[in-house]
C-alpha cells in the first residue's frame, strides 16, 4: 500500500501540528462473546449493498456516523440509502440490532473523486438516518469528545478485512499530530476500518474523538488519518433535517448481504 505521506504531501502535513504522543500499536482484541462486546454495542458494520462495507457508530438512536466515502460508490455516485444496512454489534452472524437506512448526508465540500486531499480528509464524515431507532437499552449511542489535545491516548473499534465477522478493539494507540481540522494516529487500521470511531476516555465512558478516514502501512507500522468532528457533525445534522424525504427505491439497485465467515471483497478504505 502506498504511503499517504506522498499523496497528501505538504498540503496535509503543513496543517498538522506535532504532538509528542507517539506509541507502539498494542495489538487487537476480537470482541467475540456478548460479554466482550459490553459497552461497544453501538459500533457496527455499515453494509453498502453490492459495494461492500465500512464501520459505523451510533451517536443517537437513529443516527449512525461513518466516513463520507462510505456513502459513495467507486464511480463517485451516491449509494442508494435503501440498499444500505447498519448491523450494530455484529459478531459471527449475530447482531445486537439491525436497521435499514432511510437517508444519508455527506458534506458538500467532500469530493468522492477528489482523492486523498487534506480537504477531503477534513470532510470525510457522513450521517446515516436509520429507518427506525435502535433502543438505547440495546446499544447506547456515544457522544463526541471535542477538540484534540497533546497526550491523548486512543482506542479504536473496527471491522477490517480478514477480521470482518466481529469487531476488533485496539485498546491503546496514540494521537501523533493534529491541526487544521486533521488528525494523525498510530492506530492499527485496514480495509473496512473506514468510518471506525476513534475513542478517547472522558470520565467513565469513551467518547468519539474522530473517525478513521484512511491510512497507510510500512515496515515501521500503520498510520491512520481522521478529522475533527464537532462542527462537521453539527452541519451534517442541519443538512439531514433539511433533506427531502427519501425517494422510492430505484429498481436498478439490489439489496445484497455481505457474506459471513469469509473474506468480504468490498471492504472500504481510503488509500491512493
Amino acid at each position: 500500500m502506498n504511503s499517504w505521506h506522498r499523496i497528501l504531501g505538504a498540503a496535509l502535513f503543513a496543517a498538522l501540528l506535532a504532538s509528542p504522543a507517539a506509541s507502539q500499536n498494542s495489538g487487537l482484541i476480537r470482541l467475540t462473546d456478548r460479554d466482550d462486546l459490553f459497552g461497544w454495542e453501538a459500533v457496527g458494520r455499515v453494509e453498502q449493498g453490492a459495494s461492500g462495507y465500512c464501520t459505523g457508530v451510533l451517536i443517537a438512536p437513529d443516527l449512525v456516523l461513518t466516513a463520507a466515502h462510505c456513502v459513495f460508490d467507486r464511480q463517485g455516485n451516491r449509494i442508494a440509502p435503501e440498499t444500505m444496512r447498519f448491523r450494530a454489534g455484529l459478531r459471527d452472524g449475530k447482531t445486537i440490532a439491525e436497521r435499514g437506512v432511510a437517508r444519508h448526508v455527506a458534506p458538500k465540500a467532500y469530493d468522492p473523486l477528489g482523492g486523498m486531499s487534506a480537504e477531503n480528509v477534513r470532510n470525510d464524515a457522513a450521517l446515516l438516518e436509520l429507518e427506525t431507532p435502535i433502543q438505547s437499552a440495546l446499544a447506547d449511542p456515544f457522544v463526541l469528545h471535542g477538540a484534540p489535545r497533546a497526550g491523548l491516548r486512543l482506542s479504536v473499534v473496527s471491522y477490517g478485512r480478514d477480521r470482518d465477522s466481529a469487531p476488533s478493539w485496539q485498546r491503546d494507540c496514540g494521537l501523533e499530530a493534529f491541526g487544521g481540522g486533521l488528525m494523525q494516529f498510530d492506530c492499527d487500521v485496514t480495509f473496512g476500518s473506514s468510518g471506525a470511531p476513534v475513542f478517547t476516555r472522558d470520565g467513565h465512558r469513551a467518547r468519539i474523538l474522530s473517525l478513521v478516514s484512511g491510512g497507510s502501512s510500512d515496515a515501521v507500522g500503520t498510520t491512520a488519518y481522521g478529522m475533527e468532528l464537532p462542527a462537521l457533525v453539527d452541519a451534517l445534522k442541519r443538512d439531514l433535517r433539511a433533506a427531502r424525504p427519501a425517494q422510492p427505491a430505484n429498481g436498478g439497485f439490489l439489496r445484497v448481504q455481505v457474506g459471513e465467515g469469509h473474506r468480504a471483497s468490498g471492504a472500504r478504505f481510503a488509500r491512493p
